[in-house]
């Protein structure tokens, strides 16, 4: 890479820095800085935990250039950070890891796609302090799909996990519109639902929360995995990140006669029209 890059690695919920370990190791070996970071438990809000990436991203060399990584809810604060330092220099750049497109004004909470899981967590949310983290088992597939961990993963996430801060999740996410104007990437995690065919599609239909995909800031990714690529494939998302960071990636086209095109990718963007919208879509993804 010719220019120093430095990642922020924000992690989902109920996980920390620790599930970066592996792709942390790997974007060093390639002549990077990784910033893993863990944010605060305890009876915090969503503005804490931006202050938590903003401590680390403030910290680091004004010479790099900074990517931002946001995993599923971990994409709340990273957007709140960019936001904030949007006029920085030297250069920002925010990677949706499988995560979804939260607006100015969206709690996190109310942004969960599956009815009857937005419903329990709002009333765990009026009883507890705390979202409690899935036990040992199946428990983890309710946040994404578990393609390609191991049972020897399965059994750190859990073991590893810690409850997440319920007031994170019902704050709402405040932005001014900075953060509109940086270098942004989507890496998909097909597995879990979401491709760029699927995006590509929608956006021939006209929806309109997918109109600033189009932009030429904007660039995507696929990766053949569930929605923990850290630990199922981070050799692939390391690459995938790498290559992020250089602008490479797919980008949408904006008319219906043109298909989605790429300067670089990961895979190649299935060309079928699938009949629901990808759950890269839907506004949050719990994790």
């Amino acid at each position: 890479m010719a220019a120093k890059t430095a990642f922020v690695l924000v992690p989902g919920l109920f996980t920390g820095g620790w599930i970066w370990r592996d792709l942390a190791d790997r974007l060093r070996s390639a002549g990077a800085e990784a910033h893993p970071v863990t944010l605060p438990g305890g009876d915090v809000d969503l503005e804490a935990h931006i202050a938590e990436v903003l401590h680390v991203v403030d910290r680091i060399d004004t010479d790099a250039d900074t990517v931002l990584v946001g995993h599923g809810y971990g994409i709340h604060p990273v957007l709140g950070a960019a936001d904030r330092r949007a006029d920085a220099r030297p250069r920002r750049r925010v990677v949706h890891l499988d995560a979804g497109l939260p607006q100015n004004g969206d709690p996190a909470l109310t942004l969960v796609p599956d009815q009857s899981l937005r419903e329990r967590l709002t009333s765990e949310a009026t009883r507890d302090a705390h979202l409690t983290p899935p036990g040992a088992g199946d428990g983890w597939s309710r946040y994404g799909s578990p393609a390609g961990l191991t049972p020897h993963d399965l059994d750190r996430l859990s073991r590893l996990a810690t409850p997440h801060p319920i007031r994170t999740l019902t704050q709402p996410l405040h932005l001014t519109g900075a953060v509109d104007t940086l270098p942004t990437t989507g890496v998909l995690c097909t597995a879990n639902g979401s491709s760029i065919a699927l995006l590509q599609h929608l956006v021939e239909l006209g929806d309109p929360r997918l109109r600033a995909l189009t932009e030429p800031r904007v660039t995507l990714f696929e990766l053949d995995t569930g929605h923990w690529p850290m630990l199922s494939a981070p050799a692939e998302l390391a690459d995938v990140l790498l290559r992020a960071a250089t602008g490479q990636g797919h980008r949408l086209r904006t008319t219906s006669t043109d298909s989605a095109t790429s300067t670089d990718s990961a895979t190649s963007p299935d060309s079928a029209s699938p009949p629901e919208p990808p759950a890269h879509l839907r506004p949050f993804l719990l994790d």
